[in-house]
């Protein structure tokens, strides 16, 4: 399996993203100095981005990432086209190459994970929900516009560190592993 497929299974993992919105994730929607992911409104049929708040391992990440790029406005290019960016079934492609004991499993599983894990750790469903980009419906909806970004950052590299903890306890078979040069140096 290629290195940036790799990279992009483990950041389906820790930013909670939906497989499509980091296939065609750019990068004037990464922004390095304030550790975000700003995915545009127009990609998620929202009037407005939904920024995700970058961990230090998510964010090291997406640096190695820029570095594999060659030069392409995508995150992830196509082998054959870096004016593309990966086919949708590339991910796929990259789950089924692995030997795993899981029956059935697709990528939007990354997400229930994290959503049950988060749950029971006493995370907020609100901030869950929104680090998901669900909207809340009704007149709650309505009233309710907090992004609570500060709090799902907080909770998004609690996130990442749990993952980090499997890995390194050896239970982390479906999780890929460390990456990032800047996160393991500190930087």
């Amino acid at each position: 399996m290629r290195r940036a497929h790799k990279l992009a299974l483990h950041l389906l993992i820790l930013c909670m993203v939906r497989k499509s919105e980091l296939i065609e994730a750019r990068w004037d929607e990464i922004d390095f100095t304030r550790a975000e992911w700003a995915i545009p409104g127009s990609r998620m049929k929202k009037d407005k981005p939904h920024l995700v708040p970058l961990s230090r391992q998510a964010l090291a990440m997406f640096e190695e990432l820029r570095d594999l790029a060659s030069g392409s406005e995508w995150v992830f290019p196509s082998r054959g086209d870096l004016k593309r960016p990966i086919a949708k079934s590339t991910l796929n492609v990259a789950v089924r190459a692995w030997e795993i004991d899981v029956r059935d499993f697709v990528i939007h599983d990354f997400r229930r994970t994290a959503s049950t894990h988060l749950h029971e750790q006493g995370f907020h469903s609100d901030w869950i929900e929104k680090a998901l980009a669900h909207e809340q419906k009704g007149v709650r909806g309505v009233y309710n516009r907090a992004e609570y970004l500060a709090q799902r950052r907080q909770m998004l590299q609690w996130w990442a560190d749990f993952v980090d903890a499997q890995i390194e306890e050896g239970r982390g078979k479906v999780i890929i592993g460390p990456f990032g040069k800047a996160y393991r140096s500190g930087t």
